[in-house]
């Protein structure tokens, strides 16, 4: 199949809102499993930061030293996934305004749709499982796999190529929440539409100027990721 482009995506604040506690209690959790520190995010500015990241900076906060958040973290990432797969609750009805009816115009309208966020791989599709939208998204780009956004959209666009035979002119966008998304496109010279459905501050996201910037997934119009 050949797509018309391709449309990334952003998970929390752009595809889903309100998604409940259980994120942040699987990191707690996994740190907690495999090293015993006791952890919080709380003061951490989560937004657009990768979870990887979070977790480094939870440990780092409780005193751990740099050893052992190395050594520790690949273990600590499965078990805040198997975690959080267990007790994810249902999440229909947590999805941004507009979001099952574009992913549905756009796969319709032959875009291929990926994701690049933060999450975890696990915690990332659970969550889209339980929302009931992960079967419109081909693959993803999670934030285990690189060490910035900007390298998951470079990795994300890579792979539509290599093997899902995005056509080299088909154009590309992203569809983020956070400032960390306007900045990742950029990087890699894709266009980006912000929507305002997540925490950062209006103003901003208007400062860096991003392609299209909408109230929420409503507004969107195909002609924002067409050449």
């Amino acid at each position: 199949m050949s797509y018309r482009g391709l449309v990334l995506f952003d998970i929390d604040g752009t595809l889903m809102r309100r998604a409940g506690p259980h994120h942040r209690q699987a990191l707690v959790h996994g740190i907690r499993k495999v090293t015993g520190l006791e952890t919080t995010t709380d003061g951490i500015p989560v937004q657009g930061m990768l979870d990887p990241a979070i977790l480094a900076e939870m440990m780092r906060r409780a005193g751990a030293k740099r050893a052992l958040i190395r050594q520790a973290m690949p273990e600590i990432q499965r078990a805040a996934e198997r975690y959080y797969r267990r007790v994810c609750p249902p999440l229909e009805g947590k999805h941004c305004p507009g979001v099952p009816a574009l992913l549905d115009r756009l796969a319709r309208h032959g875009s291929l749709l990926a994701l690049v966020t933060g999450n975890l791989t696990r915690i990332g599709w659970r969550k889209l499982e339980r929302a009931g939208i992960a079967h419109y998204f081909r693959y993803g780009a999670f934030g285990e796999m690189a060490a910035s956004r900007g390298r998951l959209v470079k990795w994300a666009i890579r792979e539509a190529r290599l093997r899902h035979s995005l056509p080299a002119q088909a154009p590309v966008a992203l569809v983020g929440d956070a400032t960390s998304d306007v900045i990742a496109a950029r990087e890699n010279g894709i266009r980006i539409v912000s929507v305002r459905t997540g925490i950062t501050p209006v103003e901003d996201l208007e400062a860096l100027q991003p392609d299209y910037l909408l109230r929420n997934l409503r507004d969107f119009r195909l002609r924002m990721v067409e050449r």
